[in-house]
This record gives structure tokens, sequence and C-alpha cells, in this order.
């Protein structure tokens, strides 16, 4: 019995991570192409407000997830032309507007507080995968959203790494000097990225608010802090689709393992526990980008010659390095 609950709290982890697996997807799509969008979590925020509020008023759960994206994809918009035309800092735009979208939420979302709206339907059971030992619970017991965010997965990595635009997405990001010669429209093709990449974002806000945590409660919706934790696994996942995902799916695991520890723990504050996750993940981004620092090179070559190997071959599989061109602004010439 024990063990099938821990399987149906696995099965919770997967679902909770949803959210994050768009955001940190979309956010690797845009920062392949050489744009950081800083806006991501005042732009969950601002997209979890306007899906709960479209979806509410309308009374249809898919308009509330069609204007998330388009609160995502018009924050992108204007980051994108903010660096690419206007050519100002990254950073500086997009921690502003994910500070104003933060703040707009909060006051345009008055009128919704409290209020039940529509939800996403419950998990249905795919037949014959549903019956596969382990496997049938944790995978093919979800919910559309849990489906569609396998799909995106297999598709994102596909796309990225085994695709002509794929490769393209990369060269911009990596080389656009060298992709502008061959014939690609750098800044064209930024926006594009930069915009699918917020739309992607933007979905994840009506996740929480019509799915994972339903309804808007505000400043006490705990979604504030989420979009920074989706940079920081993006980091960790060394800007690939697929190792973004395990990151988002790692992050809540963490979190529902604080919440089964407080009955196995309970000298230590329920507090403590629930904001664990959040320095852990940043410990784990430590420990992903140690192999970067030059001590850690010079600690190696100092370690007996049986072990230096292993030590390197585990270091070098870790490392992350991020797009060179990454929000470096590119120029026609």
């Amino acid at each position: 019995m024990e063990f099938n609950l821990i399987l149906v709290g696995l099965a919770g982890v997967i679902a909770a991570a949803t959210p994050i697996v768009f955001a940190t997807i979309g956010e690797t799509i845009t920062e392949k192409a050489g744009v950081t969008n800083l806006s991501v979590n005042g732009t969950i925020i601002l997209s979890a407000m306007t899906g709960f509020a479209v979806a509410t008023s309308t009374d249809n759960l898919w308009l509330g997830f069609l204007a998330g994206a388009f609160v995502g994809a018009l924050v992108a918009a204007i980051v994108a032309f903010s660096s690419i035309t206007l050519k100002q800092s990254q950073v500086a735009v997009g921690f502003v507007l994910t500070l104003m979208c933060r703040d707009l939420a909060y006051f345009l979302g008055n009128p919704f507080m409290g209020l039940s709206g529509p939800r996403v339907p419950p998990a249905f059971e795919i037949p014959l995968l549903s019956k596969i030992p382990i496997l049938g619970t944790l995978f093919f017991n979800q919910d559309i959203l849990v489906y569609l965010s396998f799909l995106l997965i297999i598709f994102a990595n596909i796309y990225v790494y085994k695709t002509r635009p794929g490769l393209s997405l990369q060269g911009i990001g990596e080389r656009p000097a060298s992709a502008y010669i061959r014939g690609t429209n750098v800044n064209k093709m930024r926006y594009i990225y930069t915009i699918l990449g917020g739309a992607l974002v933007g979905v994840a806000g009506p996740m929480y608010s019509l799915s994972v945590k339903a309804g808007w409660k505000g400043t006490i919706s705990g979604l504030d802090g989420i979009g920074w934790i989706v940079l920081a696994i993006v980091i960790f996942g060394g800007w690939n689709p697929l190792r973004g995902s395990l990151g988002a799916y790692l992050f809540a695991f963490l979190q529902w393992l604080g919440l089964v520890l407080q009955t196995s723990l309970p000298g230590i504050p329920s507090q403590v526990l629930q904001v664990a996750p959040f320095p852990l993940m940043i410990l784990t981004l430590l420990l992903v980008n140690i192999g970067n620092a030059e001590w850690v090179d010079r600690t190696i070559m100092g370690l007996p010659e049986n072990v230096r190997p292993a030590i390197s071959r585990l270091l070098r599989s870790m490392k992350t390095n991020p797009p060179s061109s990454l929000g470096v602004p590119f120029e026609n010439e």
C-alpha cells in the first residue's frame, strides 16, 4: 500500500512539473536564439491571472490558455523589440518587465480573487499503456496537459538537434555572423523564436491557475519565484530541452519531498521544508557548473593518476556552456 502511495505521489510530481517544463523549454528556445528573456517570472504570474480571468469570463477553458500564450508572446515581443531593434540591455528590460507584469497581475486580478472557474478535466488512462506496472501509473494516467508536455519535450529535442531549422536556431545563437552569411535573417529569426518561447512561457501561467493551483489568489497564489527557478533550470539543463525538462522534474520532486518530510521531521518548521527546494536547486546548479572553474582543473591535476580520468570525465559530462552570442545584439554588416 505504501509503495502505491509513493507511485501516486511521483505521478503528482510529473503533473506539478508540467508548467515548469513548458516555461523551461520556451526560455531554452529563446536563449538558444541568443536572447535572454528575464521577464519569465512576471510573465507566468500575469498569464496565470489573465488565463483564469478569460476562462472564467467566457466559461471556455481553452480560451484561457490562448490568452496566457498571447500575454507571454506580447511580453516577449517587447523584450525582442527593445533588445534586437533598440539594442537596449536585455537584462534591464527583462527585469523591469517582470516586476511590472507581476504588479499588474495583482492589480488587475483583484475582481477575480477567490472566484471558482473552469478547470482542466481530471486525469484519464491511456488504454493498455496505463496497465504497465509502475510506468502506467506514472506516465499514462495523467491529464491532457501532461501528455502535451511529453510531446513537447520530444518535439523540441528533435527539432533543435535533428532538423535543419533547429541547426539554424543553434547557429544564430552561437555564430550569428556565419548564419547571416549563409542566408539566415538573424534578427528576424530571433524575433520569431523569442516570441514563440514567450508564448510557451505564457501557457505555463494558466496551467497553474486552471489546473495545478486552480483559481487566482493574488499574492498568495504561490507563483512568485517560479520564473526565476525556470531561468536557473535552463542553465542547469545546459540549454538542452531534454535536460532542462529533467531539471523541471527534479525541482517538482524536491517540492514533493519537502511535503513528505514534514510528517517525518516534526522538529523542523514546515516553512523551512517548503522553501528548501529553492536553495537546493541553486546548490545543484553550482554543482553542475563547477567544472567551469579553473581551480577545479588545478584540483583534478593534483588527484591520484588512477582516479583523475574518471573525475575529469564526470565533470566534463556535467559541464554546460551558454550559446556564444547569448545577450549580444547582432548588426547586419
